[in-house]
C-alpha cells in the first residue's frame, strides 16, 4: 500500500519546492500533484516547462519524496466541442509532462454536464479514444472518480463507464468525501467497496456530512430549486461517513493500491490536520 498525500491546504501559499519538503516533512514518501496555479491548473494548459520538471524531480530526491500520480481536471466530457478539444489539447500536454517526469500514473475525474448526461457520454467516449492511445504509447494507467456535478455521480455508473473502457490498466478511484453523492444519499461505503471488487486502485480520505438529510433540508438553498451540489474533504470523525466500516472492508479486502490524504478544508491550520488523519488511516488500517 502506498500512503500519499494531496497537497491542497498548500497549493495557493506554497511554492513547489517547498510543497514537497512538506509533504515529507508530515510523514509521507508519496505525493498525489492535485491541481495547482504553478503546475497544472483545473481546465488550463498547463504551465510546465522542461526546467520546472527538472526542478521538480530534483526537489522529489532531495527531499525523498515519489510522486504517486498526477491528477489534471479538464472537460474531456463537455457537450461543447470546442471545449472538449481544448481539453484533449491540454490531457496531451499533461500525459506528456507526467511521462517526462517518470510517473506512470495519473488520476482524474469524469466532468461534463450532469444535466446532458448522454452527450457527455458521448464527448468522453470521444475523448477517450484519442487519448487511449497515447496513455499506452507512454505506459502510463490512469484512475477515475465520479465527482458530485459530474455526467457521473454514481459509483456503479463509474464502475460499468470504466469496465465499458475495457482496459486492464483503467482503474476506480473511491473518494469517501463524495459518498453520499455515490447511491443518492444513503453513503453505504462498504457496498461500494464491494461493487468495485478489482477495479479499486486508489481511496482518497476525507469525511462529508450527508447533504439529503434532514428531510432534504440538511442544506437550505434559496431558490429551492438551484442546480447546486455540496460536499466537503473534512477530518475523518468530523463528518457522516462510516469510517468503521470503511476501514474493515478495506483490510477485509486486503487492499493493497494508493491511499491519499485528501482533506483541504483547513489551510489555516494543515499541519494540525494531517495529524488527525494520518492517524486516523493508520490506525484504520494498521500501517
Amino acid at each position: 500500500m502506498r500512503l500519499a498525500y494531496d497537497p491542497s491546504h498548500y497549493r495557493d501559499n506554497t511554492n513547489l519546492k517547498d510543497t514537497i519538503e512538506t509533504v515529507a516533512r508530515l510523514g509521507y514518501e508519496y505525493v498525489e500533484l492535485s491541481p495547482r496555479k504553478d503546475f497544472i491548473w483545473f481546465y488550463e494548459y498547463p504551465k510546465v516547462d522542461r526546467q520546472l520538471i527538472k526542478d521538480l524531480k530534483r526537489y522529489c530526491s532531495d527531499a525523498g519524496v515519489k510522486i504517486s500520480s498526477v491528477l489534471p481536471v479538464q472537460q474531456w466530457s463537455s457537450p461543447n466541442e470546442e471545449a472538449r478539444q481544448a481539453a484533449v489539447r491540454n490531457w496531451k500536454r499533461c500525459i506528456e509532462i507526467t511521462s517526462d517526469l517518470g510517473v506512470d500514473l495519473m488520476n482524474s475525474e469524469f466532468a461534463g454536464d450532469k444535466s446532458r448526461p448522454l452527450e457527455s457520454e458521448a464527448a468522453f467516449v470521444k475523448s477517450m479514444e484519442e487519448l487511449l492511445p497515447i496513455f499506452e504509447r507512454e505506459g502510463i494507467k490512469l484512475n477515475l472518480q465520479s465527482h458530485p456535478n459530474d455526467f457521473i455521480e454514481l459509483n456503479i455508473e463509474a464502475i460499468r463507464m470504466i469496465r465499458a473502457l475495457d482496459k486492464d490498466w483503467i482503474k476506480l478511484v473511491y473518494s469517501v468525501a463524495h459518498a453520499f453523492y455515490y447511491d443518492d444519499g444513503i453513503g453505504d461505503v462498504e457496498k461500494h467497496l464491494e461493487e468495485a471488487g478489482d477495479l479499486l486502485a486508489h481511496v482518497l480520505i476525507a469525511d462529508t456530512f450527508n447533504h439529503r438529510a434532514a428531510f432534504g433540508l440538511r442544506y437550505i438553498i434559496n431558490p429551492p430549486d438551484a442546480n447546486v451540489t455540496i460536499h466537503q474533504h473534512l477530518n475523518p470523525g468530523e463528518g457522516e461517513v462510516n469510517f468503521e466500516a470503511l476501514y474493515r472492508k478495506l483490510r477485509e479486502m486486503k487492499f493493497d493500491g494508493i491511499v491519499t490524504n485528501s482533506v483541504f478544508t483547513y489551510p489555516d491550520k494543515p499541519e494540525w490536520s494531517n495529524e488527525v488523519t494520518l492517524k486516523s488511516i493508520k490506525e484504520g488500517l494498521n500501517i
